[in-house]
């Protein structure tokens, strides 16, 4: 069976472009031409894959991410005519995985999309039971949920993932490339920026919530989750 890409995007020319290049890889396409059409169909076709632009009429590119990450975490690569860097640190941390500034090359989004497919592949194919407690936190990778101080904390799919890899090797220095290769997979296209705002908003979520553990960083190598003694 052919991967299922949902394309939300309102410019009839991009979409129709994406389509014909998606098809002729193997992929069946569904086209969205505005935000809330974009959710419908998300509900009804259920994709491998959303492509979602950011500027949409009816409900913005944000509000679509936020309404897919609610029930789902298929991958979603981003879209935008902003190369700034709030749009896309923005996307990464509502659950995009991954964003590509217009104008854009057809084989680096298939590049991505590659990418991202395989990342996703792997981690539903990682085996049950990946749960690690804490004094005070619980990081439960089977459902998803980040218990602190017995309350349940939402934070995005890469948030859990980073937190997840860092906790599962306490005390373990990471340099910000390790772990674009081992939470984003090697052949992610972003920066370390990517690493240290997901590290920002983990912090947040955790700040003084317990003394026998932290998220530190290592100045000049990168981070590392630390048990205190």
């Amino acid at each position: 069976m052919p991967k299922k890409v949902l394309v939300v995007e309102d410019d009839t020319n991009i979409a129709e472009l994406l389509r014909l290049y998606l098809e002729k890889n193997g992929f069946e396409v569904i086209i969205a031409g505005n935000g809330a059409l974009g959710v419908s169909e998300f509900e009804r076709v259920s994709p491998d894959l959303v492509i979602l632009d950011i500027m949409l009429p009816v409900l913005d590119g944000w509000g679509v991410c936020r309404e897919i990450r609610a029930v789902s975490r298929v991958p979603i690569i981003m879209l935008t005519a902003k190369g700034e860097t709030i749009d896309k640190v923005s996307g990464l941390e509502m659950g995009a995985d991954d964003y590509l500034v217009k104008p854009f090359e057809i084989k680096e989004l298939l590049a991505r999309i590659n990418a991202v497919m395989r990342r996703y592949s792997g981690e539903s194919a990682e085996p049950a039971g990946r749960r690690l407690v804490f004094d005070r936190l619980v990081i439960d990778m089977d459902s998803f949920e980040l218990i602190v101080n017995g309350n349940k904390v939402e934070a995005p799919p890469k948030e859990m993932e980073l937190l997840f890899h860092l906790a599962s090797s306490p005390n373990r220095v990471y340099t910000r490339n390790q772990l674009l290769d081992e939470v984003w997979g090697f052949d992610y296209f972003g920066d370390s920026r990517t690493v240290d705002v997901h590290i920002k908003r983990l912090r947040e979520k955790l700040e003084n919530v317990s003394d026998k553990w932290s998220l530190k960083t290592v100045w000049g190598v990168g981070y590392k989750f630390e048990l205190n003694s």
